[in-house]
């Protein structure tokens, strides 16, 4: 991988790992739009106010946009999800191996 490359993925690596930041993509996967408060709700124990500074972090990356229905991921975003699908199936393979491990 060259250097460039590594620098592209350290970005995006550095935005998704800011805290619930995957998780607000994550409850956009099935393409509905959601409001700030059905958001919010949908991840849980998040505040809103970092809800609302990761929603200006990923709108600002182009990964996720508002309309008049709610908030979407963009195209790219949802280009995105799609690459993260087999983080479904592995998540389940793996809470079966650590279940086996107790």
């Amino acid at each position: 991988m060259s250097a460039k490359e590594n620098a592209a993925v350290g970005q995006l690596l550095e935005l998704l790992e800011a805290r619930y930041a995957l998780r607000v993509l994550w409850a956009l996967k099935d393409g509905h739009p959601q409001t700030f408060r059905l958001l919010q709700d949908s991840i849980g124990s998040i505040t809103p106010n970092t809800l609302n500074t990761r929603i200006k972090e990923l709108r600002a990356a182009g990964l996720l946009g508002h309309g008049s229905d709610g908030y979407t991921v963009t195209t790219l975003g949802a280009d995105l999800l799609k690459r993260l699908n087999d983080l479904q199936a592995f998540a389940g393979k793996w809470t079966l191996s650590q279940t086996k491990k107790k």
